[in-house]
């Protein structure tokens, strides 16, 4: 039987520097080593026992050979996700060694005499009393469907004395339908006709099961990560559609000798993942008074997106008719408890009158935002304000600040300072006061903030806006 490995093969690489590439080359080289051996044994066909060993040397090289492969996968092409994956089949434990799978046959031609291996009778499930089957009975096993196939292979070793490598299905009365591998050449007689045929078989049952589960698997995989790619393009489409489209500083109100000085970042999380419920938005309403607003939806992907949607569209929709912050949350947190899809939100809503400098907002469950001036920075007294969809039929109230020329406001959602929150995270965001009472723009605060905060360790997205007062 022709060998699996060419003798003049390239010697196995040297490990890599990984544990699969270390594997890999060990594998190798023991493929080389079992092939070299292989080669030594005698092919002549004369001795049982030799060809019994030669028939074993080639299994245990399709072994090698499936080791090679499935190690290579591994290396090659790992699962990418984040996605929301569980653990792969569970591949049942080897109890029986690989001379306990493995059963041989052997039918001479010149005297009709059939011999075959104890094992091979619990292969194919068949009485160890019974005779063994002729080449001719022997398709009476073997499924309708597979039975073409066994016979060319019959055939093409009796006629042309080709080599037997192929499976076929064998229904057993006791535990159904097994898959049986089949290896197994010609012994040629001094006239070089063939004089026997000799075969090792082998039950593979469990081996396609597992390669059958670790193809569905796979699929399944891929079809998650195909599902989860899509899911994240809608996700960042329908923020990119309706989150605040400027980029650097914004004057509002465009108009007026009374003006902020705007600008706003969202600062992506240190790996990958899916898009979230959070937003900033600035927006310069019908009656002269500027919106700002600032949330976060709990969940991911498109489901927290559309979530955000709903919510941002009510939260401008409701400010241009005029809606005051605290009752703007309070409608806000019936349409959340209204919606099919359970959720929690935290938002703050901030509503500023250029021409009286006045500040009113209202918050649900979200930090306060932070007021700088004079080079110093506190955190604003927040009223009371629950998590939105956490308490149906809840108020939240409101209260008033006036700005001066100079002040600086710093709105942001959780999260924009990883690895801290509440009290820490507020501290060291009111460490920047010095830094912020130097800086020109609304846009060199905010580059000041990615500076400080925008290094790795950051778990989730967070967004940070600021206004300046600037006359």
């Amino acid at each position: 039987m022709p060998s699996h490995l060419s003798a003049d093969r390239p010697a196995a690489q040297p490990p890599g520097h990984g544990p699969v590439d270390a594997l890999i080359s060990q594998t190798r080289r023991l493929k080389g080593d079992v092939d070299a051996v292989r080669r030594g044994t005698p092919a002549d066909g004369t001795d049982p026992r030799e060809r019994w060993r030669r028939a074993l040397y080639d299994l245990a090289l399709h072994h090698l050979d499936d080791l090679d492969q499935h190690l290579a996968q591994l290396r090659d092409d790992p699962p990418t996700a984040p996605g929301p994956s569980g653990p792969g089949p569970a591949v049942p434990p080897r109890h029986e060694s690989l001379l306990s799978r493995v059963g041989s046959a052997e039918w001479n031609l010149l005297t009709d005499e059939v011999s075959w291996s104890g094992e091979l009778y619990r292969i194919l499930g068949r009485d160890p009393a019974a005779p063994p089957l002729t080449l001719d009975e022997l398709p009476s096993l073997v499924l309708d469907e597979d039975r073409p196939g066994l016979t060319a292979m019959v055939t093409g070793c009796l006629v042309d004395a080709r080599p037997i490598d192929g499976e076929f299905r064998v229904r057993r009365p006791d535990d159904g339908v097994r898959t049986v591998h089949m290896m197994g050449e010609p012994v040629l007689g001094a006239d070089g006709s063939t004089a026997s045929m000799w075969a090792v078989l082998r039950d593979i049952s469990e081996l396609r099961r597992c390669r059958r589960e670790v193809g569905e698997t796979r699929d399944s995989l891929h079809h998650r990560q195909d599902a989860a790619r899509t899911e994240h393009r809608l996700a960042v489409e329908l923020r990119e559609a309706v989150l605040p489209s400027w980029r650097g500083s914004l004057r509002l109100p465009h108009d007026g000798p009374r003006a902020l000085d705007v600008a706003a970042a969202r600062l992506p999380p240190s790996a990958q993942q899916p898009a979230g419920g959070d937003w900033y938005d600035a927006l310069e309403l019908s009656d002269g008074a500027l919106l700002f607003s600032a949330g976060d939806l709990t969940g991911r992907g498109a489901g927290a997106a559309s979530g955000m949607v709903m919510l941002l569209g009510a939260v401008r929709g409701m400010a241009m008719t005029g809606t005051e912050p605290g009752p703007l949350l309070t409608c806000l947190n019936r349409l959340l408890d209204a919606t099919v899809r359970p959720a929690l939100g935290s938002a703050v809503c901030l509503r500023y009158r250029p021409a009286t400098r006045s500040l009113v907002w209202a918050q649900a469950g979200h930090p306060a935002p932070l007021l700088f001036r004079g080079g110093t920075g506190r955190v604003l007294d927040a009223p009371r304000g629950v998590l939105l969809g956490a308490a149906p039929g809840s108020s939240y109230g409101q209260t008033e600040e006036t700005l001066e020329v100079g002040d600086l406001l710093l709105v942001h959602t959780d999260g924009l300072v990883p690895g801290h929150a509440g009290a820490t995270a507020v501290h060291r965001l009111l460490g920047l006061a010095r830094g912020f009472a130097a800086a020109r723009t609304a846009q060199d605060c905010v580059r000041a903030v990615v500076r400080e905060f925008g290094e790795d360790g950051r778990a989730d997205h967070a967004c940070v806006l600021v206004a300046r007062v600037a006359s």
